[in-house]
């Protein structure tokens, strides 16, 4: 009888710990559960992924108040360097705007509160 009481425990253990790493797995996932909202899009969702990702991990990494210029600033660079020049960024919890974007690069959308707006121009040479 002592075997099989054994044999329990450890079977109870052994549940206990996929439980717990279940837990751990589900809380490290729900920052990507933020409330992210698209608002408006012209943009390939690969690319609107991207935007979600870079934005989800900008505002972890801030603790506390929100960092609108650094957030801004990490979205610029993130999709000038793996894109090409010429994106643009404005974030912020209240603000207007009306832009002229290149085709497949626009993207507004929210994450809780915060409202991010992220589009591309056409960069053209000037003619001399």
């Amino acid at each position: 009888m002592e075997g099989a009481e054994l044999e329990l425990e450890r079977r109870s253990k052994f549940l206990s710990g996929l439980i717990e790493k279940k837990k751990a797995k589900e809380h490290q996932e729900q920052p990507s559960k933020l409330s992210v909202r698209v608002r408006a899009a012209d943009m390939p969702i690969v690319l609107q992924d991207r935007a979600f990702r870079c934005a989800r991990d900008q505002l972890n990494s801030m603790p506390g108040k929100l960092d609108s210029k650094r957030l801004a600033l990490a979205l610029k660079k993130e999709f000038d360097a793996a894109y090409g020049p010429a994106w643009h960024c404005i974030v912020g919890t209240s603000f207007g705007s009306y832009v002229t974007h290149s085709t497949g690069g626009f993207l507004y959308f929210s994450i809780d509160k915060v409202y991010i707006l992220l589009f591309r121009t056409a960069v053209e040479p000037l003619e001399r």
